[in-house]
């Protein structure tokens, strides 16, 4: 029987151009229901293809896949939840370069298409830039949440530019209502939710190119266009009239309460900025798309800098390279790999030709819409920046920013420390 098993699948192998099966292991952070839904995806490759294909999760991925290298050890390919580390890895040389046109492709079928070459695109030991990483499960923070039973009832309309959003806000304090909800309490990681609020905001008010150079501190921290885009965010979070409990709530409200307010009745507040997870610190029994919804945090039509999107995703790279994990690649490049777990849940796409009707759910298919309509697209900077910056001394200058100390100040604390790293 397990002949005949492997026949078939090296006949599968034979008719996906393959010249014979392999055995490939993939290594990546998911674990429980993550783990179950790519494993799903593995096995549509591997009956397409007849390689052997073996997924391990781990949750201290960043750490083991690093001694796994440096071991000589490592999988055929390794699914990293950030760039930095990729990066760093290429540099190293444990990484391979993906197949020549895996670039063209990206261009060519991705919305926002070059963001995504240059996410993936690293300098290897020899200093020459390669594309190393292939995007694949993405997720949005551009979005602003509310309840639409909360804008009905005060005739408010979904705002489609940054103008019209302030234009919103004043309109609901002018109604004798507070427009926001924002927390960044988050135990020792206090502070983070501000980081992505400044970050949407370098991207609302400055070129992409000024937002990639700020996250690698070829722009100091402390330049006039970051503390502008600071400033942006404290024109929202300063605000004792814009925000629930006033300003001085802001830095101590825990993050999974601060939404909370838009539930209440009357309200405590209608709008509330956070990344897609939200929802599961909503009040229990809440139907997204019905008792809460989102749209996207829209960019200022004045300003001419398209629709940016920021988020996170997780980029597959080969670790260890043979014929199979060049192969598996390429069928990430394949509608079916898309789609096959946009019909589970926590999958979202910028893959232009695939069907969003396969979706399990409408609220990943408006949120997908928002991915493929995005004319540029960048990754947590706070992720990206060193973690003594990115996990320290941003979060904690954002907290005392909210808390009344000057822009520029906060900023040039920042920039010290950063520096006290090099």
């Amino acid at each position: 029987m397990k002949q005949v098993l492997m026949t078939g699948a090296a006949a599968l192998a034979l008719t996906a151009g393959a010249a014979s099966a392999e055995q490939v292991t993939v290594f990546g952070p998911w674990l429980g229901p993550d783990q179950e839904n790519v494993e799903k995806v593995l096995a549509g490759f591997a009956a397409a293809s007849g390689h052997d294909v073996r997924y391990v999760g781990s949750d201290s991925f960043e750490q083991q896949i690093v001694v796994d290298a440096e071991a000589g050890s490592a999988p055929n390919i390794a699914i990293f939840p950030q760039p930095g580390l990729a990066a760093d890895m290429a540099s190293r040389g444990f990484l391979a370069p993906l197949a020549d046109g895996t670039g063209d492709w990206i261009r060519d079928n991705y919305a926002a298409g070059q963001s995504w070459v240059d996410l993936g695109t690293y300098s290897g030991p020899d200093g020459a830039d390669n594309l190393y990483g292939f995007f694949y499960k993405i997720d949005v923070k551009s979005l602003v949440w509310y309840v639409p039973e909360n804008f009905e009832d005060a005739g408010y309309e979904v705002p489609e530019t940054m103008e019209e959003l302030k234009a919103l806000t004043d309109q609901i304090v002018a109604d004798g209502g507070t427009p926001w909800c924002i927390g960044l309490g988050s135990g020792g990681a206090t502070g983070w939710p501000a980081t992505d609020w400044v970050e949407d905001m370098m991207l609302r008010t400055q070129p992409p190119e000024v937002y990639d150079a700020w996250v690698a501190n070829e722009l100091k921290f402390d330049d006039p266009k970051v503390v502008a885009a600071i400033e942006e965010f404290g024109a929202f979070a300063r605000n004792d009239a814009y925000v629930a409990g006033g300003a001085g709530a802001v830095a101590s409200t825990d993050f999974r309460d601060s939404p909370k307010g838009m539930f209440a009745a009357p309200p405590q507040c209608y709008m509330h900025r956070q990344a897609s997870f939200i929802p599961a610190f909503f009040p229990e029994g809440t139907v997204v798309g019905e008792d809460a919804d989102f749209f996207y945090f829209p960019a200022y039509e004045g300003k001419d800098l398209g629709k940016p999107v920021l988020g996170a995703g997780t980029l597959w790279a080969i670790t260890n390279e043979n014929q199979a994990a060049h192969d598996l690649i390429a069928y990430l490049q394949t509608a079916e790999a898309h789609e096959a777990w946009m019909a589970l849940k926590g999958f979202l796409t910028p893959h232009k030709g695939v069907d969003t009707s396969v979706f399990g759910d409408p609220t990943l298919e408006k949120m997908n819409d928002i991915l493929l309509n995005a004319t540029t697209f960048r990754f947590d900077g706070s992720d990206l920046m060193p973690g003594g910056v990115g996990a320290g001394s941003f979060w904690t200058g954002m907290v005392d920013y909210a808390g009344g100390k000057d822009a520029g100040e906060v900023a040039g604390e920042i920039q010290q420390s950063w520096d006290a790293l090099k």
